[in-house]
């Protein structure tokens, strides 16, 4: 492990990324305690603090899950990146039903555009969600230290900046830095709420309204959590492939045989960052507004974050974004097709029958693995209930924290693992050109 970092710190492109990527991350937990202008910050912790049994608190620490924090701060990163992977739900699933959309994602060119519209969209969710915080904001008995109009001005346009800077921050980390900057912000924003959930967890125990013993045996089932997402992890199917001699150019290459690996989740934490932030949209819009709109008081109560129904549209959403996912990312047609240009064949299976083995495999595969992400996601509610824990900590310590830790912890050092091996492999093949010139 000492010699990996030793080596890490020596190459200085690798060097330069990961110092990026922290100081970004650094960034981002700054802008997440600087409050918004016209909030009263100390009336504001009083007031979370004196409404601990509150259903808005239970959105509140759902909203801070995703936000590091920042939500219960009122601060510039207070709705976190979730409008912009909101935005982005919506758009891949008005490919589906837009053919223009979908040709023109399929174009580099046309990329732009959509990324271009993403963000666009990512602004009108903001100032919806943004509108939405004033009025709850309005609410909370002297929090509010300026008028009305001009704190809901303010707020909208500094609380919109700050989200699109936080998208700004994380695409900056994916182009310069070291691992997916999206999922590394959400990364960290779990990792520095960890030390004050700790401490909720030891004021309960010393209060004596939780039983050691029962907080021992719930970290050892974390702890087996843990070694199960890793196993999901690198969980891999193969499909053997065989190749054909054939000639390219002037050179022929043999026939070889290798193999496609279809992992257990092959679309990692990507289904339970999106059906999150696909709740948690309306579910803010309805507690908010609930005591002016009855309807929308009895949607927020139906669909409260501890309640049947969210749980179970929540894993039907988890199992639903998995197979979206992987059909967008492993599409069994292009497979097929590429394999077949390539001049290959899987054993035992006719080439006009490959798409639809490959499919079969594909959702025999997907299938477990989402069942088992919905699952693991499921088990701080589980944990809460059975075992009366506090909410933060259940978060925290709780399934989808877990997939989203380990799965962005293991795509990272996947990362850095190929960067290291790119690096090793420049350098034998200049040392080569070197002994040669000699």
């Amino acid at each position: 492990m000492a010699n990996s970092l030793v080596e890490m710190y020596r190459m200085k492109d690798l060097r330069k990324k990961i110092f990026i990527t922290l100081g970004l991350l650094i960034v981002s937990r700054l802008g997440a305690v600087i409050p918004i202008p016209g909030v009263d910050p100390e009336v504001l912790k009083l007031y979370f603090l004196s409404q601990s049994t509150s259903s808005n608190v239970g959105l509140t620490e759902y909203l801070n899950f995703f936000s590091g924090g920042a939500f219960a701060n009122f601060s510039l990163f207070m709705l976190g990146v979730m409008p912009y992977i909101s935005t982005q739900i919506i758009l891949q699933l008005l490919m589906l039903v837009v053919p223009t959309l979908k040709k023109l994602a399929e174009d580099p060119s046309g990329q732009k555009k959509i990324q271009q519209y993403t963000r666009y969209g990512t602004i009108v969710v903001c100032l919806i969600q943004s509108y939405v915080v004033t009025i709850y904001a309005k609410s909370i008995p002297g929090v509010l230290t300026m008028g009305i109009v001009p704190f809901t001005l303010i707020a909208m346009l500094t609380v919109t900046a700050g989200a699109m800077l936080l998208v700004w921050l994380g695409n900056k980390i994916t182009q310069f830095g070291i691992g997916n900057g999206i999922s590394l912000l959400i990364f960290a924003g779990i990792v520095a709420r960890i030390p004050a959930a700790m401490v909720t967890l030891f004021k309960s125990v010393s209060a004596g309204t939780l039983n050691p013993i029962v907080v021992v045996v719930v970290f050892i089932m974390f702890i087996v959590v843990v070694a199960l997402v890793v196993y999901e992890e690198q969980g891999v199917r193969k499909i053997p492939v065989n190749y054909a001699k054939r000639v390219v150019g002037r050179k022929m290459y043999g026939a070889q045989s290798t193999y496609i690996p279809i992992k257990l989740n092959p679309s990692n934490v990507i289904p339970v960052i999106f059906a999150s932030a696909l709740l948690s949209f309306p579910l803010q819009i309805a507690t908010t507004l609930g005591p002016e709109v009855k309807w929308l008081a009895t949607f927020s109560n139906w669909l409260s974050p501890q309640g049947a129904p969210y749980l179970i549209i929540y894993a039907l959403l988890i199992i639903a974004f998995a197979f979206f996912y992987t059909q967008v990312t492993m599409n069994p047609v292009e497979m097929a097709k590429q394999i077949r240009e390539n001049g290959g064949s899987v054993p035992g299976v006719r080439s006009e029958k490959l798409e639809e083995y490959l499919s079969k495999v594909l959702n025999r595969v997907v299938l477990p693995g989402s069942i088992f992400l919905a699952f693991i996601a499921l088990i701080p509610t589980l944990v809460q209930k059975l075992f009366s824990f506090p909410s933060s900590v259940a978060m925290l310590f709780g399934g989808t924290s877990l997939i989203i830790l380990v799965g962005v912890d293991l795509d990272t050092m996947r990362q850095i693992e190929g960067v290291m091996k790119m690096h090793h492999y420049d350098g034998f093949n200049v040392g080569s050109k070197k002994s040669k010139h000699i």
